[in-house]
């Protein structure tokens, strides 16, 4: 989804400049669309860098630590950040109500603008899920997990399993 939602982006960008150059039209639609696919591709992108372990990590004291206390942080750090994905989403929600409410619509698409939006909760949510799992599995297994299925580790260690 994310790929094809990169590719789209692209096409769509590649074609609207081709319009505007070779036939002096732009897409009406382009900058719409494209506002859109970009939603999607962050607020859905998020969950799978969070289910791939690829999330930024600032990890300065985390390293130094020896394992057991490693691995206690990485379970506290997995559920407050659940719990402020599960907080984004809820308020994401109440934004898309906010504009539902007031009726816009974008106006080459003719989209209600509350319909692009319906990713970001659903990104915060599943991002929220995964670093939940992720908690449970560092609580459960012996080894420390960055995701539910990805140890801890740099570049060379760092294992898919």
């Amino acid at each position: 989804m994310l790929a094809v939602g990169v590719l789209l982006m692209a096409a769509n960008t590649i074609a609207n400049v081709v319009g505007r150059f070779a036939f002096g039209e732009s897409l009406f639609f382009a900058e719409e669309l494209n506002r859109l696919l970009i939603i999607l591709i962050t607020f859905a992108g998020i969950s799978y860098a969070a289910r791939q372990g690829r999330h930024i990590r600032m990890s300065a004291i985390y390293d130094t630590l020896p394992p057991r206390p490693r691995k206690a942080l990485m379970i506290v750090i997995s559920i407050v950040t659940a719990l402020l994905m599960f907080a984004l989403c809820y308020y994401a929600v109440g934004y898309i109500e906010t504009q539902a409410s007031r009726g816009r619509v974008l106006p080459a698409l003719s989209i209600p603008v509350w319909i692009t939006l319906v990713w970001a909760p659903v990104g915060f949510f599943m991002t929220g899920a995964q670093y939940a799992l992720t908690a449970v599995k560092n609580i459960v297994e012996k080894d420390i997990y960055l995701s539910t299925n990805v140890l801890e580790g740099y570049d060379d260690d760092e294992m898919e399993v």
